[in-house]
């Protein structure tokens, strides 16, 4: 024979009071069926002292007996069976070779456990007619348990025969490091893709203020240990952490109603509504327990909303004592299930299932009664009583926390653990090369296997089951596949249903593993539907960030307005952002609005008046130049150097249009010229108004007898000066253009709401070089005219030209600061403004006189007159 084992409780002790251990214990319920798979699981029967006096005082008078079967956990018994009739009836598998099962109990405890997996290893002895008996037994694997410390138990005992073991229940691999990884198979995905998905979960409907309650064991303290660090470094914050007992113990009551009165104490905190709990197939069933406690009527706790995030192990579970209690608290719960699909034929399999259907069922009996709340009658009694169980009785009508028709996730665990170990029989006794080679090849006979022997054929096992999915390990002996999610909604029969509403996908790209469908989730009733907020506060609205409440966890904050030039546009955002450069925040600093482009254009009516002024004073320009030109043989035009006349209104007429290179849209041309341009143009205009001054100068000293100054009288040395004077400039702009050269640019940030269109001066130092080199020639020349301005001489123009100077240097002095201080096209005006103004205080200043004397006063214009204002 071959023998398979499943450890699992089908039906588990009320607990405490206390539960004996010490007095043997009778052999547990038994399912036999020849052939030789052995599964354990369903307790029907505990023993229990009911106070504080120990057995070994009293050991006749306090020990009584109490039925409390789990009957949800018999479907786990039958998917096994199940799968051994669909493996024997198939011929592709195993031919020639009938698998049998026993099915055993541990009792919901660790000596339970170790009596059991001891008896199944070394007392059992059993003769099978027409089956070959030399070996009465012959142990390959272990399936169980359902609950980790089972599974550790019977690893206690498996393992130091390397028997292979393959756990359905929920244990994480790290709690697992005692356990030999070569001989431990985990039929469950690994819990680090659930731990992942519950964060995931989390921050997708942005719950952060959360409760977590764990069972009080090591798989408990392991979750909280994996998770309290998770949850923080994914902001999200512990409401309370809650240990709940994994066992009611009912001698001291006092402490009982303490933590159930703890437990309702969580649902005083409105802002906590979402509620993690972690624990095993029977903590709900304890929850239950302490609910109803609290409110016997089961009226009020029904109107507390909370999301109940429950791991995978954990299930709608009921007694049989339990059967009208509601299930309303827990409505729209959301659970992290073990994927599972529905076998075909299983569901048929199940509604076939009568008392009556197979002799060697120990547990049918028990789990009728219990499930149907009836009694079998006693073959010693003739008369039948109300309550007889008929056998007529249907699964199929029983409500879900009870008996489940359909294939829930630990059966379809069991379901698949068979058939791995059935196929990993397949592979030893088919004629493949290397599987000879393994066995090192010698022909394999079922009944010789070793258990040791099996582990190679399980870690490379692949194969599709019926219901069409792969069935293989990781590299860990880890079942691949991820989680469902599902959504519990409940019915006030105390029946509920399964709504898959999404997926935990280990293989998707990092942050998308969960994907869920928010739109079919029930909520419980209190939210109306309403996607439930778990918060500490409320959400800081766009156009607010947080600010950390001093003494309190992160998550509780305070909400300040975004600081000037900030946003935010989310809720709850740590800190307010600035808008892209060619955006601005609006009023309420939760959106941006896109800049206006700006510039001095012609259209603006500044620069519609300056391009006026500036064309207006050109044509006064050209009409002076027109009347000197014209009455360029009269004194007043001849004296004082006719020609650095005509240039210095030449350069004053160019100044004038200079200013209309900085109207209008940037571009490169006008970038490249314009400062250039304005540079050397006012540095001509100033070294011809120097050269006209020191020609006064040099005049009036050349009369002296004996003057060497002679010499330089006539047209070369203010011709020289002039030249001099705008060459120097000219390099000085030459040297600029070559090394860093003004270019079309937008200034983003100067003023909040716009974008400046401007030329970018290149270097700010050559441009002040340009000004500083023209303030130097301006300087100079209202020296010399300032001192020049007494100097008897025919139409001195000494006096004018310090007038003009004074003007053009004050001009040119405020035009520092201003422009400084200014921005965008008002620093374009400022300039262009002050080339007006100086150009405009020199024509004015010099020219006006002359022009007023030419024009309106011609008989002042003589050579009589030029005499007597001499003398």
């Amino acid at each position: 024979m071959v023998f398979l084992i499943l450890l699992s409780p089908v039906v588990c002790q009320v607990e405490n009071m206390k539960c004996l251990m010490g007095a043997p214990l009778r052999i547990p319920h038994e399912w036999y069926q020849p052939g030789g798979l052995l599964i354990g699981g369903i307790t029907s029967q505990i023993f229990y002292v009911v106070d504080d006096v120990s057995f070994e005082e009293h050991p006749s008078e306090k020990l009584f007996s109490v039925p409390y079967v789990v009957t949800k956990f018999y479907q786990h018994a039958l998917a096994f069976a199940f799968a051994i009739n669909e493996i024997n009836e198939n011929p592709e598998i195993l031919p020639n070779v009938t698998l049998g099962f026993h099915i055993y109990d541990g009792y919901c405890d660790a000596r339970m456990t170790y009596w059991t997996t001891l008896y199944l290893l070394f007392k059992f002895h059993r003769f099978v007619p027409n089956y070959r008996c030399d070996t009465q037994k012959n142990l390959v694997a272990v399936i169980g348990g359902l609950v980790s410390d089972t599974s550790f138990n019977i690893a206690d005992i498996v393992g130091l025969y390397n028997i292979p073991q393959l756990t359905y229940g929920s244990v994480a691999s790290e709690e697992s490091g005692g356990i030999q990884a070569t001989y431990f198979y985990y039929m469950v995905p690994n819990e680090a893709h659930q731990n992942m998905g519950i964060i995931q979960l989390l921050q997708h409907f942005g719950w952060t203020w959360v409760g977590l309650l764990a069972i009080e064991d090591d798989s408990g303290e392991h979750f909280l240990k994996i998770m309290d660090p998770l949850l923080t470094h994914s902001g999200i914050c512990l409401a309370f952490k809650k240990i709940i007992p994994r066992q009611a113990h009912w001698d001291n009551l006092d402490e009982m109603l303490d933590i159930f009165s703890s437990i309702n104490d969580i649902f005083t905190d409105n802002k906590a509504n979402a509620f993690i709990i972690n624990g095993e197939a029977l903590t709900m069933a304890w929850l239950r327990t302490a609910m109803f406690l609290q409110d016997p009527g089961n009226q009020g706790n029904t109107s507390f909303g909370k999301v109940w995030i429950m791991t995978n192990q954990m299930d709608f579970v009921s007694a049989s004592v339990q059967r009208g209690w509601s299930f309303q608290l827990f409505q729209g719960a959301i659970s992290f299930a073990i994927h599972s699909k529905d076998v075909p034929g299983f569901k048929e399999f199940l509604q076939g299932i009568k008392p009556y259907w197979n002799q060697e069922d120990g547990f049918i009996k028990d789990v009728w009664e219990q499930t149907f709340d009836c009694t079998f009658p006693n073959p010693q009694e003739v008369m039948e009583i109300d309550g007889m169980c008929t056998g007529k009785e249907r699964l199929e009508s029983l409500p879900g926390p009870l008996f489940e028709i359909g294939m829930i996730s630990h059966s379809y665990l069991i379901y698949n653990a068979v058939y791995v170990v059935a196929h990993a029989l397949h592979s030893i006794t088919s004629s493949k090369t290397n599987h000879r080679e393994m066995m090192g090849h010698k022909k394999v006979v079922l009944q010789d296997l070793q258990p040791w022997q099996l582990h190679p054929f399980l870690q490379d096992i692949s194969f599709n089951n019926s219901a069409g999915e792969t069935i293989s390990f990781n590299d860990g002996n880890e079942m691949k596949g991820g989680f469902d999610i599902i959504n519990m909604i409940t019915f006030p029969n105390t029946s509920f249903q399964r709504v898959k509403v999404g997926w935990v996908d280990p293989n998707a790209l990092e942050g998308k593993e969960l994907i869920i469908n928010e739109d079919i989730i029930e909520w419980h009733r209190s939210f109306n539907q309403v996607v439930p907020l778990s918060v500490c506060n409320d959400y800081c609205h766009p156009g607010k960030q947080k600010k950390k409440k001093e003494g309190e966890k992160f998550c509780c904050y305070d909400c300040a307005p975004c600081p000037e030039g900030k946003i935010s546009n989310k809720n709850d955002m740590d800190d307010c952002f600035r808008c892209p450069e060619d955006q601005y925040p609006n009023l309420d600093k939760d959106g941006c609005i896109p800049k206006t482009t700006s510039f001095l254009s012609y259209g603006d009516t500044l620069g519609i008046s300056l391009a006026s002024v500036a064309v207006s004073f050109s044509f006064i320009t050209a009409l002076v130049l027109g009347i000197f030109i014209k009455h360029r043989d009269t004194p007043i035009v001849k004296a004082n150097n006719r020609d650095l006349t005509y240039a210095l209104l030449v350069s004053l007429l160019l100044c004038f249009l200079s200013s209309l290179l900085f109207l209008g849209h940037p571009v490169k041309a006008t970038c490249l010229l314009r400062q250039p341009a304005f540079g050397i143009i006012f540095s001509m205009a100033v070294s011809t108004l120097l050269a006209k001054t020191i020609t006064v100068v040099v005049a009036f000293m050349a009369t002296k007898p004996g003057s060497s100054m002679r010499k330089w009288v006539g047209k070369r040395l203010p011709n020289a000066i002039v030249l001099l004077c705008s060459l120097i400039q000219t390099g000085i702009c030459c040297v600029w253009l070559a090394t860093s050269s003004p270019f079309p640019d937008l200034d983003m940030h100067s003023v909040p709401k716009e974008i400046i269109m401007q030329c970018n001066e290149g270097s700010v130092t050559m441009f002040y070089c340009v000004l500083s080199y023209m303030g130097a020639l301006a300087i100079t020349s209202f020296i010399v005219a300032f001192l020049a301005r007494k100097l008897p001489d025919s139409f001195n123009e000494a006096k004018f030209i310090t007038f003009s100077m004074l003007a053009f240097c004050s001009v040119w002095v405020s035009f520092v600061p201003t422009y400084l201080s200014t921005r965008g096209k008002d620093m374009v005006a400022v300039e262009i403004f002050s080339i007006l103004s100086s150009s405009v205080g020199l024509l004015g200043c010099i020219f006006f006189p002359k022009c007023y004397i030419i024009v309106l006063k011609p008989e002042l214009n003589t050579r009589q007159q030029l005499i007597r204002q001499k003398n």
